[in-house]
């Protein structure tokens, strides 16, 4: 009897210690390539300040006081993070490949499998070693395109072929992902002079963005279904049009009235947002990963003003385009440092798709 109350008291522990050591890429999931995707995001946005003429003013002496280095050590922490957090889901889909089914069946977590090809994308996009003409350039373009296509028709197929994947019912702000992956795509493509490529996925990301974009702001069903924790996400609201005002100026070459358009969008869209602090306290009580949402919404919509400053030369879009500036960089450093100082906080105390898991074992 005793050896058998020793044996019970054993096995929780050497439970522990068995699954302690796959605990990490349990709980991990591909939603915390949103750090990586932010932090591509910066690089993009730094290397396009160093490129500014002198119609900048604003940014001028500040750009100056940087050293030269600075962008070199930010694009190569973007690109460590990535190949890091992407080491990582490829050891969670060798040893936890029915976690990822199940994130796959996810409302959000789908989403979320763009994110490391778009972050791959505007680590390329700012690269300060490869030009968009370049072989390399075009052949890493085609590696991270191509699995953003294959999610577009399994995802978007879904959203109008099957009854409970239908789109009415399982919209959401991270839904914005796949209209932001396609139009980053677009706007690399429309770099390295593929004109024909960047219009076939803008074309595909912007009526997926005006159908999205009615079902959300009509029915919003999507926002019930989101934790209070994931309210960060609503910044990918104004994401995508400052992402689609990009994408448009690198494909007609200039900033006109429809890039015009776009920005004049974004910029509602945030005023909306953050005019409405309570929708965010709740999300803002604890850190998580989620709180870096935050940033790359930012960072599109200052990549936006910067090109907008570039056309209308002007006090106020030049103030514009700092103060966004700022914005988006001071939230990517306070992230930074809570990420720093915060690291227990990052991975959640379960494993977030598990209700999908029991769901999918209950059918079989």
């Amino acid at each position: 009897m005793e050896t058998k109350n020793q044996n019970q008291n054993k096995k929780p522990h050497q439970v522990n210690k068995e699954t302690s050591r796959l605990s990490l890429l349990t709980k991990f999931h591909a939603g915390y390539f949103r750090i990586s995707f932010a932090l591509c995001g910066q690089a993009l946005l730094w290397k396009t300040l160093r490129e500014l003429s002198t119609n900048a003013r604003v940014l001028r002496p500040f750009l100056l006081l940087l050293p030269s280095t600075a962008f070199i050590l930010l694009w190569s922490l973007a690109c460590i993070s990535l190949l890091m957090l992407c080491l990582l889901y490829i050891a969670r889909c060798l040893t936890r490949f029915e976690s990822v089914r199940a994130e796959f069946r996810h409302h959000v977590g789908m989403n979320y499998l763009y994110a490391p090809w778009i972050a791959g994308l505007l680590l390329l996009q700012s690269a300060p070693f490869i030009g968009p003409h370049n072989v390399l350039y075009i052949f890493l373009w085609w590696v991270l395109t191509l699995p953003i296509i294959a999610l577009d028709i399994k995802i978007y197929g879904q959203w109008f072929t099957r009854g409970k994947k239908f789109l009415s019912m399982v919209a959401n702000p991270t839904s914005h992902l796949s209209v932001i992956a396609n139009l980053v795509a677009a706007r690399a493509a429309a770099e390295m002079g593929g004109k024909e490529a960047a219009l076939c996925l803008f074309s595909v990301g912007m009526v997926h963005y005006i159908v999205l974009f009615v079902t959300l702001y009509q029915r919003f069903l999507g926002s019930d279904s989101l934790p209070f924790m994931l309210k960060p996400v609503f910044f990918l609201f104004f994401a995508a049009p400052s992402m689609a005002s990009l994408a448009w100026r690198s494909i007609v070459s200039s900033f006109d009235t429809s890039c015009k358009m776009l920005f004049f969008l974004s910029l509602f869209l945030f005023a909306s947002l953050v005019s409405r602090p309570t929708l965010f306290k709740k999300s803002m009580r604890r850190f998580s990963v989620a709180w870096w949402a935050y940033s790359f919404p930012l960072t599109a919509l200052a990549l936006a003003a910067t090109e907008y400053a570039q056309e209308v030369t002007s006090e106020i879009p030049n103030l514009l385009m700092l103060i966004l500036t700022v914005l988006s960089v001071t939230v990517t450093l306070i992230l930074m440092l809570f990420t720093a100082i915060r690291m227990n906080d990052l991975l959640p105390h379960d494993d977030p798709f598990a209700c999908c898991l029991i769901l999918h074992r209950s059918r079989k």
